[in-house]
């Protein structure tokens, strides 16, 4: 468990963090959510030892990172948008160093473990300085696995990838997640990527945290106007729901604006008596959406 209390951060004249405060749960996937200049990976380096807090406090299973530095790096891996690699060491050399670094038992079969698992094998005799920038990160990502860490921070890990690359990334940290219940706090501007794999979501913005919840709490709290999208066929057209004035888009597909979520249930069911329903979607509810909702309301606070 990660627990962040009322943590501040002053870099002379700028104020980083303020006041932030929230909990990680044992075993979940956090998404970090905010523009450029918001906090978020300064409030890693504070998770993860690398800085101190000008005042509040973080524990991480219990332990302050700035009073047990060592045991928490040994529990955490953390992976920055620089990777930390030596460009002049081949990918396997740079894995052996760090694992000697780490302590890492039975060092050769990790490594051929994360070869393999980041589809490295081909590459990994090759100088770091000759990779892309997208074999730089999954490197990189193998480096701070080394030594099976319980707690991974992420800070843009699929930046540079391709699209093959990225869906590797999501997958390996679904699988990191449901196979050893690794605790993962991943920071990301790319929201549909965070939306496949978080549990829940920490809003940042100013260096404050403005909001916190799963995707579907987040919606409930913004999303209280829903429009709707319907697909269907209708006996006697569009005219069967006029008094939820919709806004006819072709003879088989309308777009509502409702009141509440709770006039959902009330226009499907009466749809469904008069003829067949397709399909229906809430426009606007992907984390993208909420996001910016979340901007908007917070943006003069």
């Amino acid at each position: 468990m990660i627990e962040v209390r009322s943590i501040s951060k002053q870099f002379k004249e700028h104020q980083a963090l303020r006041d932030v405060s929230f909990t990680i749960e044992q075993g979940s996937v956090t998404g970090l959510i905010g523009p450029n200049g918001s906090g978020k990976t300064t409030l890693i380096r504070i998770m993860n030892g690398v800085l101190g807090a000008t005042s509040g406090s973080v524990t991480i299973n219990g332990l302050d990172p700035s009073a047990h530095a060592e045991k928490v790096l040994a529990m955490c891996g953390t992976l920055t948008e620089q990777s930390g690699l030596y460009e002049n060491m081949s990918g396997r050399d740079n894995l052996m160093f760090f694992a000697e670094v780490f302590g890492v038992q039975q060092h050769t079969a990790r490594i051929d473990e994360l070869a393999e698992l980041f589809e490295l094998q081909e590459y990994q005799h090759r100088k770091v300085g000759t990779y892309s920038t997208g074999m730089k990160k999954r490197l990189g990502l193998a480096r701070v696995l080394l030594h099976r860490p319980s707690i991974l921070f992420l800070d843009e890990p699929t930046n540079g990838l391709d699209p093959d690359g990225i869906q590797m990334v999501l997958r390996i940290i679904r699988r990191l997640n449901r196979e050893e219940k690794m605790t993962i706090l991943v920071s990301s501007h790319v929201l549909s990527q965070l939306s496949a794999v978080c549990d829940r979501y920490i809003f940042m913005e100013k260096g404050r945290k403005v909001e916190e919840g799963s995707e579907q709490e987040i919606v409930n709290r913004y999303l209280t106007a829903p429009r709707l999208e319907v697909e269907a066929a209708l006996t006697d057209g569009w005219s069967a729901a006029a008094e939820f004035n919709p806004e006819i888009i072709s003879t088989d597909k309308a777009i509502f604006q409702l009141q509440s979520r709770e006039e959902i249930p009330m226009l499907l069911r009466q749809l469904t008596t008069k003829g067949q329903v397709y399909q229906a979607r809430m426009i606007g509810s992907d984390l993208e959406s909420i996001y910016f909702a979340i901007r908007e309301a917070h943006h003069y606070e």
